[in-house]
């Protein structure tokens, strides 16, 4: 991996560790279900490109 490629997987794993807490706060709290959703969503889609990336 060049340097491009090892800066966006490690930006995104870092994107993907926030999302996790956001979702675990957002599933003790509640408030909006579409939140939820939303935040679900955002972490699929960094998995994904993640995954591309690495792949």
């Amino acid at each position: 991996m060049d340097k491009k490629v090892k800066k966006k997987a490690h930006v995104l794993q870092q994107r993907i560790q926030t999302l996790r807490q956001q979702l675990a706060g957002a599933k003790r709290q509640m408030d909006d279900p579409a939140e939820l959703k939303s935040i679900e969503q955002q972490l699929a889609a960094a998995e994904a490109e993640l995954a591309k990336v690495k792949g």
